[in-house]
């Protein structure tokens, strides 16, 4: 899945949603961004692959989990990111409950997140590159 281009962060985030690409860029991580599958296609679930996730070294995923084809998407990157992928899931307090089957083992955040904690997520993105590096 590793893109040439190191830091790749795909944020899966609706259409309008507020998110600060340029602020990762600023911490030296291209961001792709995915609004989220057009009509209900999204070309992972319909088709297998999808460049921008294939792409990704980091995500940040923002889509609606009371949609049941957003939780299929999900699930889609859970089963195949690598464990070193790291991965954040924005939603709502009342759906850490709700979908806590769905959300076990990635970590959640409850609010847009802050410039500090995506800082954080870069420099995990970061470390994970690193470790993936092969040595010479």
């Amino acid at each position: 899945m590793a893109d040439e281009q190191e830091g790749v962060i795909l944020d899966v985030s609706p259409d309008g949603a507020a998110f600060d690409a340029d602020l990762l860029g600023r911490f030296g991580h291209p961001v792709l961004v995915c609004h989220g599958p057009p009509e209900g296609a999204c070309p992972l679930i319909e088709d297998g692959s999808c460049e921008l996730f294939d792409s990704a070294h980091g995500v940040i995923f923002k889509l609606d989990l009371e949609r049941p084809y957003h939780r299929t998407i999900l699930k889609r990157y859970r089963a195949l990111l690598a464990e070193d992928v790291p991965i954040r899931v924005v939603v709502s307090p009342e759906q850490v409950g709700r979908y806590a089957d769905l959300l076990s083992g990635v970590q959640v955040w409850t609010h847009e997140p802050t410039a500090s904690e995506l800082d954080g997520f870069a420099a995990q993105v970061e470390a994970a590159d690193m470790a993936s590096e092969p040595e010479d």
